[in-house]
């Protein structure tokens, strides 16, 4: 969503997540690309909100709207048929919305969270906060089962 900064708007605050592309519009700040590593808590998380992918996407959606190719840049391990699939259930459970925005070239979605979906941001921050202090006994953890797993198969 671009948004001018001139004009009657001189001394207008941008939103968080914002920031200024030269002195005519306001673009959002991208998404890392790597915001969501392969040893991120996030990713060994055992606590799931939704499906497996919600709890990122909730957290790409945190800071304002994105679209579809945005989300794609720190979710590419998700192919884009899951990610929609994910994208429609929490629009169907009412944690984002889904805005089609028309575009002088063509249309194009938008996704952001409702308050329902902001207000899981609280107890996904207290399931990560959990996970970071447990890190070494959950990789331990699935180290053993799979070690257990691989000697029930060999013999």
């Amino acid at each position: 969503m671009r948004r001018p900064v001139r004009g009657r708007y001189r001394g207008w605050r941008l939103p968080r997540g914002y920031w200024l592309f030269g002195y005519r519009e306001a673009v959002r700040e991208p998404l890392r690309a790597d915001m969501f590593d392969e040893l991120c808590p996030s990713s060994l998380s055992p606590i799931r909100f939704g499906d497996k992918w919600a709890a990122l996407i909730i957290r790409c959606l945190e800071d304002g709207p994105r679209r579809f190719s945005e989300l794609r840049v720190p979710l590419r391990r998700v192919t884009p048929k899951v990610l929609t699939q994910s994208l429609r259930s929490l629009e169907r459970d009412g944690l984002i919305t889904r805005t089609v925005r028309d575009a002088r070239a063509a249309a194009h979605v938008e996704y952001m969270l409702t308050a329902l979906g902001r207000s899981m941001l609280e107890p996904m921050a207290v399931a990560c906060a959990w996970v970071e202090q447990h890190w070494d006994q959950l990789l331990d953890a699935r180290e053993a089962y799979d070690r257990g797993i691989r000697l029930d198969s060999a013999g």
